[in-house]
């Protein structure tokens, strides 16, 4: 058997290396393969931080009989989806159609060609709740494909052909406007669960892109139900076990309805979004908890996911050993109260397990409990609020409450550690250097600036390279094979955005600029549409296009709100031109699905808004920049530096006033007279005075 996985650069396929299965990664020999045994192909797509993979590794892709009958009549091929977005995407869209869901370990049959033929995700060592075993799965596919071929190419080209009926020829009929965005809002109010916070049942994920646009319309609008859905939902998170209440950070999502127990892995995509959604709550409400919660998640993601390269690792697991050396979920977070005490001891135990809802029944498995804040008066007392404010409480109580967080998690420290996916995406990273950068902007903590601005070299110095062309993942400062897909690009050039307006180097709007350029040549279709590819790029079964946004900004939208802020900067029409053609789809989505185009509706409010424009004259970091960038308008884009400038277009022939530091802020073609003071400013942003 020879081993084709053991010089990736990714770590799940690395995970999968020393399989007895004859793994191939995803390339044109596994297919050639394929075609000359005549074998159908079996797609395994997962990522290395995702459980219900380890598990079927575990059970099925480690078992010698189950690989030998792998190894003798398929091609198996292995694929990271977290490294091939594309081919996950393209796959699993036939995995929904066929079946009416989908998730990972994703398991498809192809033929030769790639068409699928059979879906299915999890399958288990034996039968089970209905479903068939995986040794039973393999029999089924070679008996249909040995005995009933004519049958299963039917099938292939049949699912081939309704996918390729599914492109999106237009976005829709003109762009967002106030109507369609006010019925965004109602959908949203209907979906509210006001009991818990977010957004629909269980699972429950948390919904950092909607948040974004509840705050964008209720700076724009002064809606008090937009800015209250915000408030609950970010309240709820922070109390909940879906926040690691020792270290900060966020988990995937919820098992349930009230954030208690989370499915445990903690992604890098995640942490950036909501450390940057609570540092926005915080710029609107001024909430001592949305503070807390940004700055400890800003932390966590520096000293848990940043790699000596500067960049950031994809994941942590949700497995690693308990007490007794077994692999499980959640062992390094939960607690039981015999373990409160003898880390707190006696008292300080008690009081831990009362404080953070640790009951001897348990809230998890096996009498463990996911620390919580589920009492309103311990919600308070630690400043995870409702949103408005912080009370804080008694200061003995909050001294105590701080000493026992800090023996926790040093207690924490000592158990064996999740494992980490050290793979850096290009697009996550963008997300997170948009975080730090106006986190540490925010909150006078320029380290966390620095750690932006080392990450954004980091993309420019390895996955850009020597052209504007950008990879998808590298490690261990070595780019991988994998070309950049068009969420890369706008979550980058979102990142390069948001560093320029904080740090005052013209240099990151320029790069942004090189990628949106990219965007416009390589992956904009006739009418405005988008593809998750470049037209130069791998063919596959069909080209991907999702405008829709999932655990992450979809690429369409990403790039709308990219190409909307570049156009501010520079007043470039082409990119305003293409922007407005990308919010289509808001138009067309927005009143219908607005959970699931939150990012788009967020982009959609900064093109009502304008967005506004705001050139400041003067020292950067100084109180009029300081002032800007704190400013709610939507979308609001910031230029600061010397007066006239040639780092940004914004700064072109603005000169001090008196002298003085001066703010201008234009929109809609219209500018403001000047101004040196800084309330006066705040109220032309919509900020506090």
């Amino acid at each position: 058997m020879v081993n084709r996985l053991a010089d990736a650069t990714s770590p799940y396929l690395l995970q999968h290396a020393d399989n007895p299965v004859d793994w191939w990664p995803w390339s044109p020999e596994a297919f050639e393969e394929a075609r000359r045994r005549d074998v159908p192909v079996l797609l395994s797509v997962g990522y290395s931080s995702c459980h219900w993979c380890h598990v079927m590794a575990h059970e099925s892709f480690e078992d010698d009989g189950t690989a030998a009958y792998l190894n003798e009549h398929f091609v198996a091929v292995k694929v990271d989806r977290e490294e091939r977005p594309d081919v996950d995407a393209v796959y699993m869209e036939a995995v929904q159609a066929a079946t009416g869901q989908g998730g990972w370990p994703m398991t498809v049959f192809l033929t030769a060609e790639g068409e699928p033929f059979y879906f299915g995700t999890y399958f288990p060592p034996a039968p089970r709740h209905g479903m068939p075993s995986f040794r039973q799965v393999l029999e089924g596919v070679v008996t249909a494909w040995t005995d009933r071929r004519e049958e299963v190419s039917e099938v292939a080209g049949r699912i081939v052909a309704d996918l390729a009926g599914r492109s999106l020829a237009h976005g829709g009929q003109g762009v967002p406007d106030e109507a369609d965005l006010a019925q965004a809002l109602l959908g949203l109010t209907r979906d509210f669960d006001d009991k818990h916070g977010g957004f629909g049942g269980a699972p429950k994920f948390p919904p950092s892109m909607v948040v974004e646009f509840l705050l964008r319309h209720h700076a724009r609008t002064g809606s008090d139900g937009a800015l209250q859905m915000a408030l609950e939902s970010c309240a709820a998170m922070a109390r909940g076990g879906i926040y690691d209440q020792i270290g900060g950070g966020f988990a995937r999502y919820s098992v349930d309805r009230g954030w208690t127990v989370p499915h445990f892995e903690k992604m890098l995509y995640d942490n950036a979004l909501l450390c940057r959604a609570y540092a926005h709550l915080w710029r609107s409400t001024g909430s001592e908890a949305a503070r807390r919660v940004a700055l400890e998640t800003a932390d966590f993601m520096v000293r848990e996911l940043r790699t000596a390269e500067g960049g950031y690792a994809s994941a942590l697991d949700a497995d690693s050993e308990d007490t007794q050396g077994r692999h499980v979920e959640g062992a390094f977070y939960v607690w039981t109260p015999a373990q409160l005490r003898e880390v707190l001891g006696d008292e300080d135990g008690a009081f831990a397990a009362e404080y953070f809802g640790v009951t001897e029944e348990g809230t998890f498995e096996e009498g463990s409990s996911v620390l919580r804040l589920p009492a309103s008066g311990a919600a308070r007392d630690d400043g995870a609020d409702d949103g408005g404010g912080a009370d804080d409480g008694d200061d003995a109580r909050s001294d105590r409450v701080d000493s026992v967080r800090a023996r926790l998690f040093a207690a924490r420290e000592l158990r064996p550690r999740p494992g980490r996916d050290d793979k850096v995406v290009a697009a996550w990273n963008g997300l997170a250097v948009a975080a730090l950068a106006e986190t540490g902007a925010y909150f006078d903590r320029p380290d966390l600036v620095e750690r932006a601005t080392e990450a954004a070299d980091l993309l420019v110095r390895v996955h850009l390279g020597e052209v504007a062309r950008l990879t998808r993942t590298s490690m261990d400062g070595r780019a991988g094979g994998n070309d950049g897909v068009l969420e890369d690009y706008a979550n980058v050039a979102e990142g390069f955005l948001a560093l320029a307006a904080v740090t005052g180097e013209g240099a990151w709007l320029e790069f942004a600029g090189f990628l949106l350029d990219v965007v416009l040549a390589r992956f904009t279709g006739e009418g405005g549409q988008l593809f998750d590819t470049a037209d130069d790029a791998e063919r596959l079964i069909r080209r991907p296009q999702d405008p829709t946004d999932n655990a992450t900004p979809s690429g369409w939208t990403a790039a709308a709100n990219a190409l909307l802020t570049y156009a501010a900067h520079t007043g470039s029409e082409p990119h305003r031109t293409a922007a407005e053609a990308a919010l289509g789809v808001v138009k067309a989505l927005g009143p219908r699905a607005p959970r699931f185009v939150g990012w788009g509706l967020a982009a959609a409010e900064a093109l009502l808004d304008g967005p506004r424009e705001v050139a400041v004259a003067g020292p950067v970091g100084g109180e009029l920049h300081r002032t800007a960038l704190l400013g709610r308008a939507p979308g609001a884009v910031v230029a600061a530096g010397e007066p006239g400038g040639g780092e940004f277009p914004l700064l072109v022939d603005r000169m001090l006033v008196g002298g003085e530091p001066t703010a201008y802020v234009c929109r809609h073609f219209v500018c403001d007279a000047p101004t040196t003071d800084a309330a006066e400013l705040a109220r032309k942003l919509g900020g506090a005075e």
